[in-house]
């Protein structure tokens, strides 16, 4: 869809205002990026197998869940101090549950099926996103405030996938309060990104996606709602799933979901194998699983297939990246040839409008009129008022609390008060009503993860409106995997969203599986 006149001469405004902001603010603050720090490469053969190959081994007695939970933990200590994503361990509590599993395998006398039915992750290592309950880890979320605040229990998806047999090995890094798109805080610090140091891992569960990308995780959970599980998943080159809005429990994190939030935000999985996507849904859906048909056998052949390159050129947003519109165009080639289908470019022209209806859409009140806390109240956590500008100015000199970005986002709004727009409102009404109708049960959408490829640290703070990408889709409460692609000439991941209607998460997720097979999948950033 062409731009206008006004909205390329907009755009072309908007973009160098703010390049020049960015090229002040490292001059300002002597940043500078740095070059790329090569990993060390994986030795251990244990950690290229997925999550439902280690559980295999160590039913079979192949290799000992200890065997493997040592090798993560090696590996999170070696490359853990160039990354800064894994904030709190329980290395010790890991191998005793490892140890215990071991014991459970060697008692067990209904053989390996049954052990694969009841515990289908036994022994395998997890690493879980902050913000998530994790009995006896921190959950800080970045504030200072909360530095001392302990999980007394686990959030349900925790402590389904640790009844499953998962043995967590510690918390990994979120953006503050997780409402950035960096995962950086003024507590724990920045996280890098595995395939260049200099880069962010995004966010907010960013130290969970650099921890996985780095081959020092196999399986992680995270957080969705506007783009926190997919964004990052693309920085760091692995898939990750934003289930359709209730099927997986939101209870047990914090910030806690208010106003209409439920309907928007997902708990989902994080991983370096398509495989495992499936099997995590599995389990953290838990009485709701056969909403989603994930038994049920998906013949990609009678599926129909649509693709949107862009949003449609909004002047706030950036263009997207002539690698990754050819990536995507490699994906519509691929299916066509190898499926025999024919994938059909669509446009929307609210997509435009993406970020005005995100902001108006997650500041609603809940259906008892309560609105949800705005950020200012968050950043104060009980205590004394949280005053912006004050903040900035403290910023200024080095004796903030709080980062840039969420001084930033609480100066722009403060409550969501005001009435909605009738505007906003009838685009995304006509936005819903069209998505719905052209996925149905058997469409499935390729749509862009992110504008850029993994950005240098804070380049998204001027930025700030990319994340729309992924956000739309939890507006309009449907399933998304994020897949990745390869690499780009720099070495960088590349990747795309998967997007079905719906409960259609069976489809997004068959689909990952075949991106992985015809893509390559993960790939091992210290072997670049």
């Amino acid at each position: 869809m062409a731009l206008t006149a006004g909205e390329r001469t907009l755009r072309w405004l908007f973009q160098t205002f703010t390049g020049v902001l960015y090229a002040l603010f490292r001059l300002l603050t002597g940043r500078r990026s740095g070059g790329t720090l090569k990993l060390p490469p994986i030795r251990n053969p244990l950690l290229k197998l997925s999550a439902v190959k280690l559980a295999e081994k160590i039913r079979k007695r192949e290799v000992s869940s200890v065997e493997v939970v040592q090798a993560f933990i090696d590996r999170i200590q070696e490359v853990n101090p160039h990354l800064n994503a894994m904030v709190k361990d329980r290395f010790s509590g890991a191998l005793s549950d490892a140890a215990q599993a071991d014991r459970l395998i060697e008692e067990e006398t209904g053989g390996e099926e049954a052990l694969q039915d009841r515990l289908p992750l036994l022994g395998v290592p997890l690493s879980v996103k902050e913000s998530l309950f994790l009995q006896g880890m921190p959950c800080s979320v970045g504030l200072i405030s909360r530095a001392g605040v302990i999980s007394s229990g686990d959030a349900p998806p925790v402590a389904l996938l640790k009844r499953a047999g998962a043995i967590p090995l510690g918390v990994t890094n979120t953006s503050e309060l997780c409402m950035w798109v960096e995962g950086n805080n003024r507590l724990h610090g920045v996280t890098n990104n595995p395939y260049d140091t200099g880069r962010t891992s995004g966010g907010s569960s960013g130290g969970e996606g650099s921890i996985l990308g780095s081959g020092a995780s196999v399986i992680g959970i995270g957080s969705d709602i506007g783009g926190s599980i997919r964004i990052p998943c693309f920085f760091n080159g692995i898939f990750g799933h934003k289930p359709t809005p209730g099927v997986v429990s939101n209870v047990g994190q914090y910030p806690p979901s208010s106003g209409l939030h439920d309907d928007y935000l997902s708990v989902g999985p994080m991983c370096r194998y398509a495989e495992d996507l499936h099997l995590m849904m599995r389990i953290i859906a838990g009485a709701n699983a056969d909403k989603l048909s994930l038994s049920s056998e998906v013949d990609l052949k009678k599926l129909r297939f649509f693709t949107i390159v862009d949003d449609g050129g909004s002047p706030l947003i950036s263009p997207v990246d002539k690698q990754l519109i050819q990536a995507q165009r490699k994906v519509v080639q691929k299916l066509e040839e190898d499926l025999g289908v024919q994938v059909k470019e669509v446009s929307f022209p609210q997509l435009k409008n993406t970020f005005q209806i995100f902001d108006t859409f997650l500041t609603l009140p809940d259906k008892d009129g309560k609105l949800p806390p705005s950020l200012v109240e968050l950043m104060s956590d009980g205590g004394p008022r949280v005053w912006p500008v004050w903040e900035l100015i403290k910023w200024c000199f080095g004796k903030c609390d709080h980062t840039m970005a969420a001084i930033f986002a609480s100066l722009i709004k403060s409550s969501g008060s005001a009435a909605p727009p009738q505007f906003i409102l009838q685009q995304k009404e006509a936005l819903q009503r069209e998505m719905d109708e052209l996925l149905g049960t058997d469409g499935v959408l390729l749509y862009p993860s992110h504008p850029l490829l993994a950005p240098r640290h804070h380049h998204l703070l001027f930025t700030p409106f990319n994340f729309c990408y992924t956000a739309i889709f939890n507006i309009l409460g449907l399933p998304v995997s994020q897949c990745p692609l390869g690499l780009s000439e720099e070495g960088l991941p590349l990747g795309v969203q998967v997007v079905a209607g719906k409960l259609q998460d069976h489809l997004t997720l068959a689909m990952a599986r075949y991106l992985e097979k015809a893509f390559g999948g993960w790939r091992e950033p210290g072997a670049i």
